[in-house]
């Protein structure tokens, strides 16, 4: 009878816990949402693209750390963002350019959201999202100084570019092992 009543309890306990994480998570990912909104917001831009751009630097911001699991949920920020631009007012020549760009780099973010504990992979994701971002900056305007940056070592020293909101380097893809490896490549306004 001890041995039902105390699996009974751990059962409980265990769904319990699991409950509670989920909830947790799901709360971080309203949470970034929410602040991407609000970030945006806070900084006037007018850009249709301006949550995309907060949530794209986030991200990056977590992959500079090596915090894979800030990166997912990141990522998950970013594909919302990305679903939520309201394309009917956006002219057609530009809705065009953001469905163009728009696919490809939500399938990124979104592979990046699916893939807690595997950096590497998100970073292999974050490489063509960069470029994808930089093209959605270029076609729209971000509403404040962005930078193209460039760090020559990635991917068997092939090199990849990202973008950022400083002029300091803090490197997403090689993380904090060498954080400011890289040059600027191009300022964006």
């Amino acid at each position: 009878m001890k041995t039902l009543v105390y699996g009974l309890l751990s059962s409980v306990l265990f769904f319990t816990a699991c409950n509670s994480t989920s909830k947790k998570q799901e709360s971080s990912t309203t949470d970034t949402s929410t602040a991407a909104k609000t970030n945006a917001k806070a900084h006037g831009s007018s850009s249709p693209i301006s949550e995309i751009v907060f949530a794209y630097i986030s991200l990056k911001d977590a992959l500079v750390k090596d915090n894979d699991t800030d990166a997912a949920s990141a990522g998950k920020v970013l594909e919302s963002a990305i679903a939520n631009v309201d394309r009917t007012s956006l002219a057609a020549d530009k809705a065009k350019i953001y469905d163009d760009i728009a696919d490809d780099a939500k399938e990124h973010a979104e592979h990046i959201g699916a893939n807690a504990g595997n950096i590497k992979h998100q970073r292999e994701h974050f490489e063509t999202l960069s470029q994808d971002i930089y093209e959605l900056v270029k076609a729209f305007g971000a509403g404040q100084k962005l930078y193209v940056d460039h760090c020559p070592m990635y991917n068997n020293n092939k090199g990849a570019n990202w973008v950022s909101q400083s002029k300091e380097i803090s490197n997403p893809y090689l993380g904090q092992s060498m954080a400011t490896c890289g040059t600027i490549k191009e300022e964006l306004n």
